[in-house]
């Protein structure tokens, strides 16, 4: 059965990542329904107000529903709606759809009379905005609900510290989350740490922390695995620089008389990591992870060729973890 259309959209706000996936999923709708010869796109600087006009108003032999989609349509002033607006009460919703796109930022919008102009004719508007940083723990637990998780606000802190902050990127990897646990799951901040990494990207963070850690067997193991499946040297000294950054940074705090509780509050990684960071930092002291970083510095100084030493990048990377990741 066909999807019934309406004559008008307008699909606008800040969040351009899902405006742009709701483009792509009503692109393909109208070319499985109309053929590509059925949709015409008008976008940047072709996204006029007379271009669309004369799109909405051109006489059209063609069998089948026509689309045109105008995206970019924050540009638009108020004064250029007045013959979009005319336009629009003139063609037939049982052969045309027209899609307005608007992407917004800061004080560019849609202008209010196309807002109007949409709705005049019964046509659909739908506003997509992001979620603020602060209401994101909560934004992910109502979309887990909807793909059958029980997520809770510690696991979905878990999972932004994890994917990053784009919506569009947290909701697909609930849906994979979901697919592999099954509907009515409820992971917990752990699982949802280990499900969202891949099994190399795991091994690169575990061979950071047992750098911090100084379990010196665990590193070299990890090292050379990761090695034989091809990961480069700079990535992995890049994860690890990452953490002996964050463990210098604790150490230092903690010589200041800094609480755990202080310390994990500004560390953005979850609860459950930071203390575990926290623990494997207190077996040493400040002095080890600024020589450590010193001794990847060197490193990298000798994979440029800046240092005139002999040993390739390799020899050196093993050299030098296995002399940080010694207690």
């Amino acid at each position: 059965m066909s999807p019934a259309f309406k004559s008008a959209y307008l699909i606008h706000g800040d969040d351009h990542g899902r405006i742009a996936e709701r483009r792509a999923r009503l692109r393909t709708m109208a070319e499985t329904q109309s053929g590509s010869s059925g949709v015409e796109v008008f976008e940047n600087e072709a996204c006029t107000p007379e271009v669309v006009v004369a799109a909405l108003s051109a006489m059209t032999f063609a069998m089948g529903r026509r689309f045109v989609i105008a995206d970019g349509v924050e540009r638009w002033k108020e004064a250029d709606v007045g013959p979009v607006a005319a336009a629009l009460k003139r063609i037939d919703p049982e052969s045309l759809t027209v899609t307005f796109l608007g992407r917004e930022e800061g004080r560019v919008k849609v202008p209010a009379a196309l807002v109007k102009a949409v709705q005049a004719v019964g046509g659909v508007v739908a506003e997509e905005h992001a979620v603020k940083a602060r209401d994101l723990p909560g934004w992910a637990v109502a979309r887990a609900g909807e793909v059958g998780l029980q997520v809770d606000v510690q696991a979905a802190r878990a999972l932004i510290a994890r994917v990053g902050d784009r919506q569009q990127r947290l909701l697909r990897e609930l849906e994979k989350i979901s697919l592999e646990l099954g509907r009515g799951a409820a992971p917990s901040a752990e699982e949802i740490d280990e499900l969202c990494a891949g099994s190399a990207e795991r091994k690169a963070w575990t061979l950071a922390d047992a750098v911090v850690a100084g379990d010196r067997e665990v590193a070299m193991r990890l090292l050379m695995e990761l090695r034989g499946q091809g990961e480069r040297v700079p990535s992995l000294m890049f994860q690890i620089v990452r953490r002996l950054r964050d463990a210098h940074e604790i150490a230092v705090g903690l010589d200041a008389g800094e609480s755990p509780g202080q310390i994990k509050g500004r560390l953005r990684m979850p609860p459950f990591a930071a203390d575990q960071l926290i623990a494997d930092v207190r077996r040493r002291d400040a002095e080890t992870f600024r020589r450590a970083l010193g001794l990847l510095a060197d490193l990298e100084a000798e994979s440029r060729g800046l240092s005139g030493a002999s040993l390739d990048e390799e020899t050196t990377a093993v050299r030098i973890v296995a002399e940080i990741a010694t207690a």
